[in-house]
C-alpha cells in the first residue's frame, strides 16, 4: 500500500529497534505521562462536574430558589400566591413557616430547623419527597403533631418512625409558677437521606398548620411563600422585583445567600484545577521535545543519507512530526479510553474502598454530600484531548525543525 516517505519512516522510529532500545523507552515513558495526564485530568474534571452537579440538583433542589416573606404573619397568602405565579418565570410557589429549636430525646440533643410545609404544594418547590427512607411527606396530618427528620439526625437521636421527640423553641412562657420554655412533643412520622450533612442532620419538617399553632398564630397565617424558578440563577434578580411589587410589607432572600458561595467556590475550584492539570498534560506533552532530539540526534546518520538520496528539508521535518505526533496520539487516546473507564466508575470504586477499610473519605459532617459523585461530560472529553493533541504536535516542531536543517556533511562528521 503507498504511504508517504515522511509517514512510512517517522512510524518505523517509533517501533522498537535493537539498536535504539533507550531512544524507543524514552518515547514509551513519553506516551506514559501523556496518558496519566489526561487520565486524571478527565478523572478530576467529572468528579467536578459531579460536584457541581449534586450541588444544584440535590442540595439547591431542597433549599428554595427564592422566598417571599413578611414580618408579620401572611393572612390571605393564597392571594398573594396567586400574583406571584403570575410571573412567567415563577414555576411553582408553596407556603412555609420555619422555627429553629432543640430536638431532645432520652437526654440526646440535636440543634435543629423546623421547615413547616403543607404536603400537598411542597413537592411542587422542592424535591425532597424523592429521599425518604421510611414514611413519607403525606403523613404529616394536621393536628397530629408530626415531624419527618434527616437520617442522621434521627441516628443522633436514637429514634425511629413512631417514636416521640421533644421540640424546645426558643422562647418562654410566663405562667404564676414561674417562666418555662416552650416544648412540644412530636412523632416521627418519616425519615429521609439526602446526601447533603447539613440537611440530614439539621432539617427537620412539620405540617403547616401546627407550627402556626406553636408560633400561635391562626392556621391559615404563615411566615412566607417559597419559590421555584424556570432559571434559579436568575433568581435574586426576579425575587428582589416581585417582593418590590408586593409592596413595602415584603422583602425577598434567594438561594445565592445561603449557598451561593459554596456553589461560586466549585465552579472557581473546577477551573483552577483544570488550569493546574492542562499543566500537567503540557509538562508530558513537552517531554517529547527531549525524545525527538535524541531521536534525531541518534539518526544523524540517516538523515545524511535522506538528504544525500534527494529528501528534502521538509521532508526530514515532517518525518520526525509524524513519529512525535504518533506519541501524541497513541498517549492522549489510551488516556482518554482510560480516563473515561475510571471516571464512569469512580464513585463505586471508592464507596468499595471506604466499606473495606472502614473510613469514610467525605464526611457529612464536613462536607456538604457525603459520597464522591462523578458525572462524565463529552465537551470535557473533547476538550482535554484536543488540548493534548496540539499540545504534543507543538512540541515537535523545534526536534524537527532541527533535524530539517542537518547537513549531509555534517551529519555524517558524527557518524
Amino acid at each position: 500500500m503507498f504511504r508517504p516517505l515522511s509517514v512510512y519512516i517517522g512510524a518505523r522510529y517509533t517501533r522498537a529497534r535493537r539498536r535504539s532500545l533507550f531512544v524507543s523507552f524514552i518515547s514509551f515513558t513519553s506516551m506514559i505521562g501523556l496518558a496519566l495526564g489526561v487520565l486524571v485530568m478527565i478523572v478530576v474534571l467529572s468528579v467536578m462536574n459531579g460536584f457541581d452537579h449534586e450541588m444544584r440538583t440535590r442540595v439547591l433542589g431542597m433549599v428554595p430558589h427564592a422566598t417571599v416573606e413578611s414580618p408579620v404573619p401572611i393572612d390571605d397568602w393564597r392571594a398573594v400566591g396567586e400574583r406571584l405565579v403570575a410571573h412567567p418565570q415563577v414555576e411553582a410557589v408553596a407556603p412555609f413557616i420555619q422555627m429553629q429549636g432543640l430536638l431532645t430525646n432520652r437526654g440526646r440533643v440535636s440543634k435543629t430547623l423546623i421547615n413547616a410545609v403543607d404536603p400537598a404544594m411542597e413537592s411542587q418547590v422542592s424535591i425532597i419527597g424523592q429521599f425518604f427512607s421510611e414514611g413519607s411527606l403525606e403523613s404529616l396530618k394536621p393536628g397530629e403533631f408530626g415531624i419527618v427528620l434527616g437520617d442522621s439526625a434521627a441516628q443522633k437521636l436514637g429514634v425511629g418512625v413512631g417514636d416521640k421527640v421533644t421540640f424546645v423553641a426558643p422562647e418562654v412562657t410566663v405562667t404564676p409558677a414561674g417562666v418555662f420554655p416552650r416544648m412540644k412533643r412530636f412523632t416521627v412520622q418519616g425519615i429521609f437521606h439526602v446526601g447533603a450533612g447539613e440537611i440530614d442532620g439539621h432539617v427537620a419538617m412539620a405540617n403547616i398548620s401546627d407550627l402556626a399553632r406553636l408560633h400561635r398564630w391562626r392556621p391559615d397565617q404563615v411566615q412566607g411563600l417559597r419559590l421555584r424558578f424556570t432559571d434559579l440563577f436568575q433568581a435574586p434578580r426576579i425575587a428582589w422585583e416581585l417582593a418590590g411589587n408586593l409592596g413595602d410589607d415584603f422583602y425577598s432572600r434567594d438561594w445565592t445567600r445561603t449557598h451561593g458561595n459554596l456553589y461560586q467556590a466549585i465552579r472557581m475550584e473546577k477551573a483552577m484545577i483544570g488550569l493546574l492539570l492542562l499543566l500537567i498534560v503540557a509538562v508530558a506533552a513537552f517531554n517529547i521535545i527531549s525524545t525527538l532530539v535524541m531521536v534525531v540526534t541518534d539518526k544523524r546518520g540517516d538523515i545524511a543519507i535522506l538528504r544525500t538520496l534527494g529528501a528534502t528539508p521538509r521532508q526530514i521535518m515532517a518525518i520526525f512530526m509524524v513519529q512525535g505526533t504518533v506519541i501524541g496520539v497513541v498517549g492522549t487516546l489510551v488516556g482518554a479510553v482510560l480516563g473515561i473507564v475510571a471516571a464512569l466508575n469512580v464513585s463505586a470504586w471508592i464507596s468499595a474502598l471506604e466499606k473495606l477499610i472502614g473510613h469514610k473519605f467525605l464526611s457529612a459532617d464536613v462536607y456538604f454530600i457525603d459520597y464522591l459523585p462523578s458525572r462524565l461530560m463529552t465537551a470535557d472529553v473533547v476538550q482535554v484531548c484536543v488540548a493534548a493533541l496540539v499540545l504534543s504536535f507543538l512540541a515537535t516542531l523545534y526536534p524537527a525543525w532541527r533535524a530539517a536543517r542537518t547537513q549531509p556533511a555534517e551529519a555524517l562528521r558524527y557518524e
